[in-house]
């Protein structure tokens, strides 16, 4: 072969700069990009001897990654197709075609076109963002020479005759000074793992294949057990509990999507969960980050996602809108409620037991996905103190007895903390009022959103306001106290409680004399501002509450007569502020001692 140069048939002769700093967002990409060239170039020689053109041994079809530390080089050798030097020049020196393209058109009647990773044409001249010097040494499967191609990064380029005996390619890349890190072993394997553990051609790193060339994403949901299931979700999370349950994803129209999607144990700090859904075209590694594809709600998910129908751009690093991404978020939604809802279905029981995390991710759908409140409300569960679960629809039945106001309207009371609510619980009980529990870090906006879509039902914290206000019959209880009772006792209590509200109230003898609750609206947005990371219009301001005096009690009588003289004004306020966790540091110590004397 006599030695040919020429130059590039690009359309600026800047490209090489323009790859090298803006077209990837990372310049590791250029592994990943010439590892999936040769698979493609393998693929293609299978795919060729399965329709009878290429009836040649396919032999050992191995991708290897090697390198060489002192010579400062990265070769990546496949036994696949190969090139011709005609080849060369089309495929390598007009950057803008693409040889996959042409192989489906050629074959499009044989092909399954799935098999085909992409474009051998911008994902090669990646190799040009740590290579100063690219070299390729080819043999085509067809009867040519083999052919040496080289080109030192600028539009120049050298092919000429190359000793080579068997078919493939052989990328050797001369590693640039700035990105010798990748001579490193560990940097190589990590970044090969990253991007090819599981493509589907054996991938050899220092004499061991590193991946995993049949995924169970690629395999028929009816072939696979549980245990099949989990031993993936531990390849792909090794430190994690098991999964709760999981969705496989099969789809081949109108667009293309596999994948397994794990239901994860999810702790209240559910940030710390997010980016656990990997996204692959062809099982080829992309991204992490699924925001587009996947809703927000459920990113929380941990697995696998495989569509070679959502579009990417020119580098494969950042996602596209369009129709069939739009498309695919709708469907993996519609998977999701439909799978939940099969669980419940089958084995409610099993379903109130998960529902812990379950939960957060049916109440992130609800908060975050208006259409997702129709596909979820018939599985969406209640939970009270007693541990006993109701479906929507189940507990608006059950407050009709008792818990209905003078409008008509259904009031659920609720306690984001048991322990601390234990007094208003047991008080709620006393009157056969249910108490829901709402202690999940989304619960805040969770009662909102289920407050703006359920007809006829508002819910309450139990230590709002009193049970007569919090569910207001319309029924008036009369204070023994006298007027001059009354008003000696607001400005008794008035001494300790600054500008908050003492409100005197007719509640049964047996009710405890005073007790503290934050207004439901207050208290509300305070939780969101909270969930939020924000400090929001209550964010730098004191909680404000009202004192509420139980007029009926006896106690309370006696301070009508005789004011705080015995301290046991301040002392009953004191317990209040203790029952709602308010009282700390000095007023504490005080009120220790005071008991601790009143005792003695």
């Amino acid at each position: 072969m006599v030695t040919e140069k020429g130059t590039i048939s690009i359309n600026t002769e800047n490209i090489f700069p323009i790859i090298k700093k803006f077209l990837y967002s990372d310049h590791e990409i250029f592994l990943r990009e010439l590892v999936s060239n040769a698979v493609d170039a393998t693929q293609k020689i299978k795919k060729l001897s399965s329709i009878g053109q290429f009836d040649g041994e396919l032999g050992d079809l191995k991708i290897k990654v090697s390198f060489d530390k002192d010579a400062k080089t990265i070769t990546i050798s496949d036994k696949g197709l190969g090139m011709t030097a005609d080849e060369i020049k089309k495929y390598i020196n007009q950057i803008a075609f693409s040889g996959a393209k042409e192989f489906v058109e050629k074959y499009k009647d044989e092909s399954d076109k799935t098999q085909i990773i992409g474009q051998f044409g911008l994902g090669f001249y990646s190799a040009f963002m740590v290579a100063k010097e690219v070299e390729i040494i080819t043999k085509s499967y067809q009867d040519a020479p083999a052919a040496r191609w080289f080109s030192d990064g600028t539009t120049e380029f050298e092919i000429s005759a190359a000793e080579k005996a068997e078919r493939g390619t052989d990328i050797i890349l001369h590693i640039a000074e700035d990105s010798e890190e990748f001579l490193e072993e560990s940097k190589l394997e990590q970044v090969l793992v990253k991007y090819g553990k599981f493509l589907p051609v054996e991938i050899e790193f220092k004499d061991k294949v590193i991946n995993n060339p049949s995924p169970i994403w690629v395999k028929t949901p009816s072939d696979l057990k549980d245990e099949d299931y989990i031993a993936f979700y531990k390849e792909l999370y090794p430190y994690s509990e098991d999964p709760l349950f999981w969705i496989h994803l099969n789809v081949d129209y109108p667009f293309n999507l596999t994948g397994v999607l794990y239901f994860p144990k999810v702790k209240q700090d559910f940030q710390l969960n997010r980016e656990k859904i990997q996204l692959y075209s062809r099982q080829v590694f992309i991204t992490d980050d699924v925001k587009d594809i996947v809703p927000e709600f459920l990113q929380l998910l941990h697995g696998v996602i495989d569509s070679p129908d959502i579009p990417l751009n020119v580098s494969r690093s950042y996602l596209q809108a369009d129709g069939n991404v739009k498309r695919i978020n709708s469907h993996i939604t519609k998977k999701v409620a439909d799978k939940l809802s099969d669980l419940f279905r089958e084995d409610r029981k099993a379903f109130e037991e998960k529902w812990e995390s379950i939960g957060l991710f049916v109440k992130y759908g609800i908060i975050s996905d208006d259409k997702f409140f129709d596909r979820a409300k018939d599985f969406i569960l209640l939970k009270n103190t007693e541990g006993a679960c109701f479906t929507i629809e189940e507990y608006k039945t059950k407050l009709e007895a008792n818990q209905k106001d003078k409008d008509g309207k259904l009031v659920g009371l609720y306690a984001n903390d048991i322990s601390k609510q234990d007094a208003f619980i047991a008080g709620a009980k006393k009157r056969e009022f249910d108490v829901l529990v709402f202690d999940d870090v989304l619960d805040a906006h969770f009662i909102n959103a289920m407050e703006s879509k359920v007809e006829n039902l508002t819910f309450k914290r139990v230590d709002a306001d009193t049970f007569d206000k919090l569910i207001d019959k319309g029924l008036k209880q009369e204070v023994v106290l006298g007027e001059d009772e009354k008003k000696k006792v607001e400005e008794t209590f008035k001494e300790f409680v600054g500008n908050n509200i003492v409100q005197i109230e007719a509640l049964p003898v047996d009710d405890i004399p005073v007790s503290i609750v934050v207004p439901e609206f207050m208290r509300r947005y305070a939780d969101m501002s909270k969930v939020n990371g924000q400090g929001g219009m209550f964010g730098n301001m004191p909680m404000m509450y009202n004192l509420v005096v139980n007029g009926n009690h006896p106690i309370i009588g006696k301070i009508a007569k005789e004011g705080n003289e015995n301290g046991l004004a301040k002392q009953l306020y004191d317990l209040a502020l203790l029952s709602q966790g308010m009282l700390n540091g000095a007023d504490l110590t005080q009120f220790i001692q005071r008991s601790v004397e009143k005792l003695g």
